[in-house]
């Protein structure tokens, strides 16, 4: 760790959810492969974390270098997309194989694309899985399913999809190890006035100038890309931490709460953010008559909405739909991400959350509607 990423040290905000990307600089060997020379303090941070009592979900690259180096013969035709795909497809696993042999726990694997995160269906599902493995002491290692990607192999980067999955688990914060130390003011590879920023408040068009390409033949991102994940974490109310996932020391800090390197501040809290979008995103044209019961829990606190107390759904609206929530008297009460269809609803409404497999043959949870997915309006039409 240089002495001026030593003076950077500060504080890392309160977390007990947090999304650890990992790039293919930390992972890929100097000839190709694998390698757990970096891989092994990042997966002790893990294990101190989960015995601290917090959650960590991994996004880890890595897949198409240990392909590339399983078939080294053919590494001359690997840039075009299928030949990417087919890398992909043969590095899943040794990729996963060596997360869980530095792991304790069982280790998951989640690919995800960008189509199951637009499709709010196929968004809950993702979201419903990643949480259930967290409750289960599970580690999600979660990468993009590059073998059927369309678009190019990414999604963007896995630093973005990093920053996607924060938001998808309401994380409290991303982690984002690299092979650089921190942001700074120029790229210090070329400049050696380059100074390291502790703190970005906001990702302005300044900050983002600073920003260089990739470092490693390995990797598809670079400092810009990880600037761009920021930004999103940011918007949804989730901070930012850059570090050297090469450095022990540094990733050692962690565990104490201590940060070497950059922290890029959330815009706002990640309820606050979330809830923002959940009050004024475009609702589906139908909406949920509950009890006054069920009203009253709601404007009280942080409760899902139980299929006991609904009276009944108006209009047609699918999974994963964002529907407005009603009182007997017409007067909105909440907004939220339903976890069932209007025709489910109307044969869930009034009934106990056990019959719900029963009735229907099958069940997405308990709740028709999850806290997490819900914002009540108070007297004033203002986000609780």
């Amino acid at each position: 760790m240089s002495a001026d990423v030593e003076w950077l040290e500060q504080a890392l905000p309160h977390w007990r959810r947090a999304v650890l990307k990992v790039g293919s600089n930390l992972l890929a060997a100097d000839g190709g492969g694998l390698t757990s020379r970096y891989a092994e303090a990042l997966a002790g941070f893990i294990a101190a974390s989960h015995a601290a009592g917090r959650q960590v979900v991994l996004v880890s690259s890595g897949a198409v270098a240990a392909g590339r180096v399983l078939l080294r013969q053919h590494a001359a035709d690997g840039s075009g997309l299928a030949a990417r795909q087919a890398l992909a497809a043969l590095g899943q696993a040794p990729m996963i194989a060596l997360w869980q042999s530095l792991s304790a726990r069982p280790v998951a694997q989640v690919l995800l694309t960008h189509d199951d995160l637009r499709n709010r269906r196929r968004y809950l599902n993702a979201r419903a899985t990643l949480r259930e493995l967290l409750v289960l002491d599970v580690l999600p290692v979660v990468n993009e399913n590059d073998t059927v990607a369309v678009d190019e192999l990414k999604l963007g980067d896995n630093d973005n999809l990093a920053a996607i999955v924060a938001a998808l688990v309401d994380a409290d914060l991303l982690l984002i190890a690299s092979d650089v130390d921190a942001l700074y003011s120029a790229d210090p590879r070329r400049d050696p006035a380059a100074r390291p920023i502790a703190h970005v408040p906001a990702l302005t068009p300044s900050i983002l100038a600073m920003a260089g390409g990739s470092g490693s033949a390995v990797g598809t991102g670079g400092m810009r890309t990880k600037l761009e994940a920021a930004a999103k974490a940011a918007v949804a109310g989730i901070p930012t931490a850059l570090f050297s996932g090469r450095d022990a020391e540094t990733v050692q800090a962690l565990q104490h709460g201590r940060l070497h390197g950059t922290l890029f501040a959330a815009a706002s809290s990640p309820m606050q953010a979330r809830k923002y979008w959940l009050r004024h995103a475009p609702a589906a044209m139908g909406r949920i008559r509950i009890d006054a019961g069920a009203a009253h829990a709601l404007t009280g606190g942080r409760v899902s909405l139980l299929p006991g107390g609904v009276l009944g759904a108006e209009g047609e609206f699918h999974r994963g739909d964002l529907v407005e929530i009603v009182d007997m008297a017409e007067r909105p009460v909440a907004r939220g991400l339903c976890q069932y269809g209007a025709a489910e609803v109307r044969r869930l409404a009034g009934r106990h959350s056990r019959e719900i497999e029963g009735l229907l043959g099958y069940s997405y949870g308990a709740e028709v509607v999850h806290r997490d997915d819900l914002a009540t309006v108070n007297d004033m039409g203002a986000v609780a």
